[in-house]
């Protein structure tokens, strides 16, 4: 499978920063510049998310809430479980990146395409994807606080000022402005995307450079990238399979089984890397590497299953019925006699 052309940029800027990094007052010019972007970002959330899809959403409440239970419980039980892989596999700070990992919402977008892809329930994967990116804005940095503590990058009331101010506020903003910009917002998505994307692209160089200035690469080896890789790709399968069997144990229909799949099994790059610019400060250049190496894996993984779901439902469609061919001799020789 291809990558992401979107990696190729995130990891351009990377290297941006490593060649380029901010400092001084360049890097307090982009450390502002940063904070108003996911401002931005989040802004732009609300004014996308509709209030009567939403509710509507609701309606299919079984599905959404093991979603949910999928993204905001059972992932970050695995992430408390890879504890156990420090210090022999994990350094304590990609350890930490990966548990925030663990802590952050589903996507949207990609969990939508997928899910079409496959041929599932689109109307469910919508309203779980944006129930989940709404919980996400309280739950992640609660969880962060309870779950990481000081180590990342310590949660008092001044922090939680930080995430109202930069998270939460904007978001309300564009759900109240919504009913004039609503319309805007969805005749110029294209645009608006760039303006994700380049919001994304400034925080990842802002994080990146901090961390160039403070030297935390040389805690990384290539030894322990290649672990922190294969520990990513044990929790994806894990989540995989839990999403699509456990469905079928909470007896979901196909449909409605491969929306739970493709939204209870996947992490947000987008809603991720603002929250670990806002939680993790100077230390956000680690934290948020798990993430990015996650969200590739699930993007091309997600990929190769959407087609076999896809391909799995066409056969289904085109076999005949077991019983119409012996419908069709008993017919025949009716005729006959």
């Amino acid at each position: 499978m291809p990558i992401d052309p979107y990696i190729l940029l995130l990891l351009g800027t990377v290297g941006l920063a490593a060649l380029f990094p901010a400092r001084g007052s360049a890097a307090d010019v982009a450390s502002g510049a940063s904070t108003a972007a996911v401002a931005l970002l989040f802004f732009l959330y609300g004014a996308r998310l509709s209030t009567r899809e939403a509710l509507d959403g609701l309606r299919h409440w079984r599905l959404h809430v093991t979603v949910l239970a999928c993204t905001f419980l059972v992932f970050p039980l695995l992430g408390l479980a890879a504890r156990g892989l420090v210090p022999v596999i994990l350094t304590h700070p990609l350890y930490q990146g990966l548990l925030f990992l663990t802590l952050v919402p589903s996507t949207v977008q990609s969990s939508i395409a997928f899910t079409s892809m496959a041929r599932g329930n689109v109307p469910a994967a919508i309203c779980a994807g944006s129930f989940s990116s709404l919980v996400g804005i309280v739950a992640t940095p609660l969880l962060a606080a309870s779950l990481l503590g000081g180590s990342g990058g310590g949660f008092s009331a001044d922090s939680l000022l930080k995430i109202v101010l930069q998270l939460l506020v904007p978001f309300l903003a564009g759900q109240l402005l919504r009913r004039w910009i609503g319309g805007f917002v969805s005749r110029n998505k294209r645009v608006l995307g760039l303006v994700d994307r380049g919001s994304i692209l400034l925080v990842v160089y802002t994080a990146f450079s901090a961390g160039m200035v403070q030297g935390i690469w040389h805690q990384v080896s290539p030894a322990r990238l290649g672990g922190l890789v294969v520990v990513e790709a044990v929790i994806l399968a894990v989540m995989l399979l839990l999403t699509w069997y456990g469905g079928k144990a909470l007896r979901f229909g196909r449909a409605d089984r491969i929306a739970i799949q493709f939204a209870g099994s996947k992490k947000s790059l987008a809603a991720g890397l603002p929250m670990a610019s806002v939680l993790f400060g100077a230390q956000a250049a680690l934290a948020v590497l798990p993430l990015m190496l996650f969200h590739q894996m699930q993007l091309i993984v997600c990929a190769v299953i959407a087609k076999r779901r896809a391909r799995e439902a066409a056969a289904e469609v085109t076999a005949p019925k077991p019983g119409a061919a012996k419908r069709t001799v008993v017919g025949t020789g009716t005729r006959s006699g």
